[in-house]
């Protein structure tokens, strides 16, 4: 499974206990998945209806922990419980095709966070407008 599935699943399943966690690739970019496929009907959006800031802040909360996932990939990723490594990260950000230097690790941080953000909304998450565009 890649590493924003994970992240997916982790949302969904403590939004949603009583069902089946879905299967998902990133999609940062809706817009040019429909242009890839112009004749294919849209996916149903795997987070629909699932406020992620809610279920974020609810998993900060159990974790006993200072975490400020609204700002920090490494905070989002230790409240979900997710590997936040320099190594995992930087398999994040390949999967997300970042095309910076995976050596500047504050740079890549900072472009996860916003990618990571940006793609649980294009997947149907609900976030705040200063999280989401």
């Amino acid at each position: 499974m890649s590493i924003f599935g994970d992240i997916v699943n982790k949302l969904f399943g403590k939004a949603k206990p009583d069902q089946a966690p879905p299967a998902v690739e990133p999609t940062p970019d809706p817009a040019a998945a429909q242009a890839a496929a112009p004749d294919a009907a849209p996916a149903p959006a795997p987070l629909a209806d699932v406020d992620v800031a809610a279920v974020m802040d609810q998993f900060v909360s159990e974790s006993g922990q200072t975490l400020n996932w609204r700002t920090s990939i490494v905070d989002t990723l230790k409240a979900l419980g997710v590997d936040s490594s320099l190594e995992h990260r930087k398999q994040l950000a390949q999967e997300l095709k970042y095309s910076g230097d995976t050596n500047d690790s504050a740079s890549m941080n900072i472009w996860l966070h916003k990618q990571v953000m940006q793609a649980l909304a294009a997947n149907g998450g609900k976030l705040p407008a200063d999280l989401a565009g």
